[in-house]
C-alpha cells in the first residue's frame, strides 16, 4: 500500500473485525519480496489497497498457501494477473464501498450546478451582498425542479446516483447497453441512446467503465449534440471523454464541465480548463477520502470472514468480469 493508506483503510475497528477471524502477520503493510519467506508460507488471505503491487508469479511463489485477495479499494485491474487466476485465488473488491462517496459527490455536484452555486458565489462576493442575485442563470432558471439529468452507465456508482436522484423532482435518462427498458424503468429512468441522451440532458454524468469500447465515447460529435449551457460531469475515468474536444467546447463558453478524473491526470498547466469560469477541476476526490476509506476496510474484513467460514463472497471479482468493470 502507499504510505498512510493502511492507517485510513485498516483502522482499529477494521483490525478488531479481522482479529475475530484471522491472525495478522504484521501490524504494518508488508513488502512481499523482502518479508522473510517463513512469515509468508502460511498466509492464506492477503489484504490489499491503493498502491498494492501486481501479484505476479514472483510474488505468488512466496505465497504458496494464498487463497483469497481481499482488495480494500475499487478496481482490481492493476493488481490481478493471469497467474493469480491460474492459481485459483479468489478475489474480492471493495468497489461497492468506494462507490458510495463517488455517488454522494456526484449528487452534490448536480445540486450545486442546478443552483449555479459557483457563479452565484462569485457574483455575491463581487457585489458584497448588495442587490439580489437573480434566480435565472446564463442557461435559464436555476434549481432542480424539472431538471433533465442524463446518466451514462448503470454501474455500482451509476445506480447509487440514480437512487439519490429519485429524491429530487428531476427527469432522468439512462444509457446502459446491458439493460432492457424494463430494468431501466425499475431504476426510475427513461432508456435512451447515447446521442439522444446527450442532446436531451441539462446535465450529463458519466459512470461507465474504462474499456477500449468506451475510450472517447464522449467525443467532439457527442459534445456538439449537447444543448447550449449544458454541463458534463465526469467522476468515472478520464479516457471516456475526449479532453481536447471538451476544452474547445468549454473555451467557447457553450458547455460547462465538472471533471474529477481528467485525461491525462493531472491536466497539463496549459489546459484552458484550469482557468475557465465554466470548468470545475477537482483532484480525483470523489472517491473515498479520510474517514470514508474505513468503509472499504470494513467491507474487506467482512469478505474475509465470509470466505473463511465457507460462505460465498458478496463482492467477488472473476477473471471474466474485468472486461465490464471499471
Amino acid at each position: 500500500m502507499w504510505p498512510g493508506v493502511d492507517d485510513l483503510v485498516i483502522t482499529p475497528q477494521v483490525r478488531a473485525a479481522l482479529a475475530q477471524v484471522v491472525t495478522l502477520v504484521d501490524d504494518a503493510p508488508i513488502d512481499l519480496m523482502s518479508t522473510p519467506l517463513a512469515e509468508l508460507e502460511a498466509v492464506e488471505v492477503l489484504i490489499g489497497s491503493w498502491g498494492c503491487a501486481p501479484l505476479d508469479a514472483a510474488s505468488l511463489d512466496r505465497l504458496p498457501a494464498l487463497r483469497l485477495l481481499a482488495y480494500a479499494a475499487g478496481t482490481v485491474k492493476a493488481v490481478v494477473t493471469d497467474e493469480l487466476w491460474a492459481r485459483g485465488v479468489a478475489v474480492s473488491s471493495a468497489a461497492a464501498a468506494n462507490a458510495v462517496p463517488v455517488a454522494e459527490f456526484t449528487f452534490a455536484a448536480i445540486v450545486m450546478i442546478a443552483k449555479d452555486v459557483l457563479r452565484v458565489r462569485d457574483a455575491y462576493r463581487a457585489n458584497r451582498g448588495e442587490g439580489w442575485v437573480s434566480g435565472v442563470g446564463p442557461a435559464g432558471p436555476l434549481g432542480t425542479h424539472g431538471l433533465k439529468v442524463g446518466v451514462i452507465g448503470a454501474s455500482k456508482i451509476g445506480r447509487l446516483v440514480l437512487e439519490r436522484l429519485r429524491t429530487l423532482d428531476v427527469e432522468v435518462g439512462l444509457r446502459d447497453p446491458y439493460l432492457d427498458p424494463e430494468e431501466v424503468d425499475e431504476l426510475g429512468a427513461t432508456p435512451m441512446g447515447l446521442d439522444e441522451l446527450c442532446s436531451w440532458s441539462d446535465i450529463v454524468t458519466v459512470h461507465a467503465p474504462e474499456l477500449t469500447a468506451t475510450r472517447h465515447m464522449i467525443d467532439a460529435e457527442r459534445l456538439a449534440l449537447m444543448r447550449d449551457g449544458a454541463w458534463l460531469i465526469n467522476t468515472a475515468r478520464g479516457s471516456i471523454v475526449d479532453t481536447a474536444a471538451l476544452e474547445a467546447e468549454c473555451a467557447s463558453g457553450r458547455l460547462a464541465a465538472w471533471i474529477d478524473t481528467p485525461d491525462p491526470e493531472p491536466l497539463p498547466p496549459t489546459s484552458p480548463l484550469w482557468d475557465l469560469p465554466n470548468a470545475v477541476l477537482t483532484p480525483h476526490i470523489a472517491g473515498s477520502m479520510g474517514n470514508e476509506a474505513e468503509r472499504m476496510g470494513l467491507l474487506a474484513a467482512g469478505e474475509v470472514g465470509r470466505f473463511l467460514s465457507g460462505r460465498p463472497l458478496n463482492h467477488e471479482v472473476r477473471a471474466g468480469d474485468l472486461g465490464l468493470l471499471a
